[in-house]
């Protein structure tokens, strides 16, 4: 990472927080309909465009 630049490490880090599971409250408020989040991704299937 010290080669990467600082704007690209930036946009990274958003992506990592993004990729965080759906909350149980919100889980337990939509009676289980929301299940998935649409900003998940895998590190080994898809490729971010940062």
């Amino acid at each position: 990472m010290s080669k990467v630049s600082k704007c690209r490490k930036i946009r990274l880090s958003k992506k990592t927080q993004q990729n965080r599971r759906v909350p149980q409250w919100v889980m337990i408020k939509t009676k289980r309909k929301v299940m998935t989040h649409p900003a998940r991704h895998s590190w080994r299937r898809s490729t971010l465009k940062v």
